[in-house]
C-alpha cells in the first residue's frame, strides 16, 4: 500500500511541474504584451483567448503550441496562421478539411468545428497570433468573424 501511495504521489509531482510549465509558456506572450504598447481591449481579448485555447485546442495543438508533426499543425511561428487570417479565422468558425502546409509540412486532418461564438473566435484568434513567438499585430473583432460566412 504504501508503494502504491509513493508512486501515485511521484506522479503527481510529475504533473504538477508538467501543467505548470505549460501554464508558464501559455502566459509568456501575454507578459510580453504587459511591457508593451497595446491595447487594454487586444490584451483582454488575448487573456479570454488563452481560456478558449485551454478549453477547446490545447489537446491537439499542446500548450507550447507546437502541435504534433505531420499530424496537428503548429500554431507556434506558424507561417500559415499569419499568411492566412481568413482561412484561420473560417477554419475555427466552420471546421478545416483538405490539405495545407504549414511552416513547410503538409497536413491534411479534418478539424471538426467547435461551436465556438464569435467572440470566442475572435478571442482565441488573438491569443494565437500574439503567442508563441506570433507577432501578428491588427486585433481580430468579432465584427470579422461574424463577416465571414
Amino acid at each position: 500500500m504504501k508503494l502504491l501511495s509513493f508512486v501515485f504521489l511521484i506522479i503527481g509531482i510529475f504533473l504538477m511541474m508538467f501543467f505548470n510549465s505549460s501554464y508558464d509558456t501559455q502566459y509568456t506572450s501575454y507578459k510580453t504584451l504587459k511591457s508593451q504598447s497595446q491595447s487594454k481591449e487586444l490584451k483582454e481579448s488575448i487573456k479570454r483567448g488563452n481560456t478558449v485555447y485551454s478549453d477547446f485546442c490545447v489537446s491537439c495543438h499542446l500548450p507550447n503550441g507546437n502541435g504534433v508533426n505531420k499530424i496537428y499543425p503548429p500554431l507556434a511561428n506558424s507561417d500559415y496562421l499569419e499568411a492566412n487570417r481568413y482561412a484561420s479565422i473560417k477554419g475555427l468558425k466552420f471546421g478545416l478539411k483538405g490539405k495545407i502546409k504549414v511552416n513547410g509540412v503538409e497536413y491534411n486532418k479534418y478539424m471538426p468545428p467547435m461551436g465556438l461564438s464569435a467572440e470566442e473566435i475572435a478571442d482565441v484568434m488573438n491569443y494565437m497570433n500574439h503567442s508563441w513567438g506570433n507577432t501578428f499585430g491588427k486585433i481580430v473583432t468579432v465584427v470579422e468573424v461574424s463577416a465571414i460566412k
